[in-house]
């Protein structure tokens, strides 16, 4: 009876300890501190979107935006009249703590989303937070010339830093799960359309047709050899001629129905991607590097993406003619480094 009396009792003795342990097992997150995130520029509606998504509580992705500094151009409209509603938002509805510099935000965070909407002051904006050593994601556009690219990837590479820039459309339409299903095949080409506000003090593709640059980099990849533009007042076509002889085209849309999308011609399927899924995509890669330290878009890609809109510009002022990419990556680099020290 004593034997049977002490096989019955097992199940009871299995579940005690079974409790026992849950009770004393870490919930996730529990009890750990969040990586701590700090947003310098908080005059676009993406610090908000970005800080929503990645504060909630029922979020998995172990981060928290701590701090905020303001920053704003005054003479970028975009800039001025939004920086004080986002700012108070942050602060009011999120609870980020709102500091007066750069400097001092780069003491109480562990990585740094660089969110300003005017590209030019980013060189000088991300110059303290390379120093600090701290990892940085920089918001479209990354800089105001690609001469200020090309130096900002040179300072992150010096200091050892990681450092990337990328729209949302590069995560946001389908395109990693169509690249990976190989539903096309090889790209041959591809049709790429976007919204392509102007704004003076930027090159014209740099302030919203970088949307839909990033979408035609992202199916393309590296490797275009020259450049022409068509622009009337409502719209913009960009051609792309690549070295191996694929085409792409960038549409930039001013009048009329807008909205993000591509044609991708393959070598086994054609393949309409239209379904704009929102910031989840990119703020799920933007974590990720944050928590893993690598870059997910090289900085050649970059380099070469902003060339593109550099000699679109030029093709413009030319009245429609190709303009060669290596000529203006070449110019850049030069420009890049005799203005270095005056920075």
């Amino acid at each position: 009876m004593s034997n049977r009396r002490s096989v019955d009792s097992w199940p009871v003795v299995l579940v005690m300890v079974f409790l026992v342990v849950l009770a004393m097992a870490p919930v996730h997150g529990a009890g750990e501190e969040p990586f701590r995130l700090g947003m310098i520029g908080l005059d676009t509606s993406h610090v908000v979107a970005f800080t929503r998504l990645i504060n909630d509580p029922q979020s998995p992705y172990g981060c928290k935006v701590v701090a905020g500094f303001p920053g704003g151009s005054p003479d970028v409209e975009a800039s001025a009249s939004r920086v004080e509603q986002f700012t108070t938002q942050l602060r009011d509805r999120y609870g980020v703590e709102i500091v007066e510099s750069i400097e001092e935000l780069c003491t109480k965070v562990d990585g740094v989303l660089l969110e300003s909407v005017d590209g030019r002051p980013h060189l000088r904006q991300v110059r303290p937070v390379i120093a600090a050593g701290l990892p940085v994601f920089i918001d479209k556009p990354m800089a105001g010339s690609l001469a200020d690219v090309l130096k900002i990837f040179r300072l992150a590479k010096a200091a050892g830093v990681p450092c990337w820039s990328s729209s949302s459309l590069r995560y946001a339409l389908g395109i990693q799960a169509m690249k990976a299903e190989g539903k096309t095949g090889p790209i041959l080409g591809c049709d790429v359309y976007s919204p392509c506000a102007l704004e003076e003090h930027h090159p014209d593709l740099y302030w919203y047709g970088v949307h839909g640059v990033e979408i035609l980099y992202t199916l393309m990849g590296t490797g275009c050899q020259s450049v022409s533009r068509v622009h009337t007042e409502g719209w913009d076509v960009v051609v792309g001629r690549w070295k191996d002889g694929r085409i792409a085209t960038f549409r930039g849309i001013r009048q009329g129905k807008g909205g993000y999308g591509a044609t991708v011609y393959g070598r086994d399927a054609i393949v309409v991607l239209d379904q704009y899924a929102g910031y989840k995509p990119l703020v799920d890669e933007v974590v990720k590097f944050f928590k893993t330290g690598q870059v997910p878009v090289p900085p050649e890609e970059t380099i070469e993406l902003f060339a593109f809109m550099t000699a679109a510009d030029e093709s413009k002022a030319r009245g429609g003619q190709p303009v060669d990419l290596a000529q203006i990556i070449q110019r850049a680099q030069q420009r890049a480094g005799h203005t270095e020290d005056k920075h």
